[in-house]
């Protein structure tokens, strides 16, 4: 093996130009991977990341009320009818402690809270503006949907008739920290409450329509005394929120659904990019492995003589078989170490000079140990790989003719 090395290397010493030149092209099609795959990668998760900041990951719902028939077909007889699906308003679930112990006992969930929700008026002055009355414990609805960190002003501390509101709702009221606004519901006159907190979600609607307040002052307000609307679940593994859903569904009999399902778009969206990546990457390793295995091709013409001579003396088709699979290699590792360096300038000087009003990167790239370490091994590879069928080649050269012809 030593030999084989030894020779790979000195062949590629004594064609430096030629050797130079393919590195740099497979150092251009590795930085073309990183800087892609860096790009989309950073943008998926981004993207992700602003839609389950605004959202659980598993909702737990009431059951769903389904329409029966008044009558039941007899044997043999047939009967033309219409079923009609009832109104879902106005669920809540009446033993959610016994559901959400049985949440909380799953290895796959990491928080969990429950809530009572419904729509809301809060009226100031003149004002009037439709809202959406959320209660539930501060601290266990900041761990399944971060509100602290989007605070603009005061605390997300709620207790009696404190509340949070959202950033336009409270533009729109004319209210800040301290201030009083009414709120009421269709079941209740309401009462007044204090402005702990102003909150920004990054969404137009939540800003506008989104009252944070106790759970117990969510109850009473609308009419659901002792009773939860939904259960808020953040799970350990985003992907496997699907999984988790049905399993929830399974144990506690209610209707869940995953942010996968309510997100079924950007799913589809990211999907499109993960296909697209995967085809530029492709075709990339392609180009990579086509130049590798031409420089071969060529370098077992130029070295026929050489090959020759080794194989008269001795050598076994074994090494010389290694010595152009080594030379792959090497080619494919040096332009992947090239490479990396190159995209990860790339990625820098992108996020230097793309950036937005606030200075931050325009750009969120994803750029990973993991991702240098893939397009190491994946580049090395397909040098390996390309180096296959010249290596056979050099291989299977007669002595004597490859020295006569040389």
């Amino acid at each position: 093996m030593k030999l084989a090395w030894f020779l790979a290397l000195r062949f590629m010493w004594d064609q430096r130009l030629q050797s130079l030149l393919i590195v740099s092209g497979v150092g251009i099609g590795v930085a073309v991977m990183v800087f892609i795959t860096a790009l989309i990668t950073g943008l998926q998760t981004s993207l992700i990341d602003r839609t389950l900041g605004t959202q659980p990951h598993v909702i737990v719902s009431p059951l769903e009320r389904e329409g029966r028939p008044l009558r039941e077909a007899a044997d043999g007889q047939l009967l033309l009818r219409h079923v009609e699906r009832p109104m879902q308003q106005d669920r809540a679930i009446d033993e959610w402690q016994k559901a959400e112990r049985v949440i909380q006992m799953l290895p796959e969930v990491e928080a969990s809270v429950p809530l009572s929700t419904g729509p809301g008026t809060a009226l100031r002055g003149n004002t009037e503006q439709g809202v959406l009355i959320i209660g539930a414990d501060s601290s266990r609805f900041d761990a399944v949907i971060p509100i602290r960190k989007n605070l603009k002003a005061g605390r997300y501390e709620v207790s009696g008739s404190d509340v949070v509101l959202g950033v336009e709702l409270a533009k729109n009221l004319g209210v800040g920290i301290g201030d009083r606004v009414r709120f009421r519901t269709a079941s209740s006159e309401g009462q007044v409450y204090s402005i702990r907190g102003i909150v920004d979600m990054g969404g137009r609607e939540m800003n506008r329509t989104w009252v944070l307040m106790s759970f117990r002052a969510a109850q009473t307000l609308t009419n659901q005394p002792g009773r939860a609307s939904a259960i808020y679940v953040r799970v350990k593994d985003i992907y496997g929120a699907d999984a988790t859903a049905r399993t929830i569904a399974g144990l506690t009999g209610l209707t869940t659904r995953s942010w996968i399902e309510n997100n079924t778009q950007l799913m589809t969206a990211l999907s499109s990019q993960s296909a697209s990546t995967t085809m530029i990457r492709f075709f990339v390793l392609v180009s990579v492995a086509i130049g590798i295995a031409s420089v071969l091709v060529v370098s077992v013409i130029q070295r026929s003589k050489e090959v020759g001579i080794l194989r008269a003396m001795g050598a076994a088709r074994g090494i010389v078989l290694r010595v152009f699979l080594v030379q792959g290699g090497v080619i494919g590792a040096a332009g992947s170490l090239v490479g990396s360096v190159l995209g990860f300038g790339l990625t820098q000087a992108f996020g230097a000079l793309v950036t937005n009003p606030d200075g931050s990167a325009f750009f969120p790239f994803a750029v990973t140990p993991q991702l240098f370490a893939l397009a190491f091994v994946v580049s090395t590879a397909a040098g390996v790989v390309a180096g296959v069928v010249p290596a056979r080649r050099a291989a299977a050269l007669d002595p004597a003719e490859a020295i006569r012809n040389g």
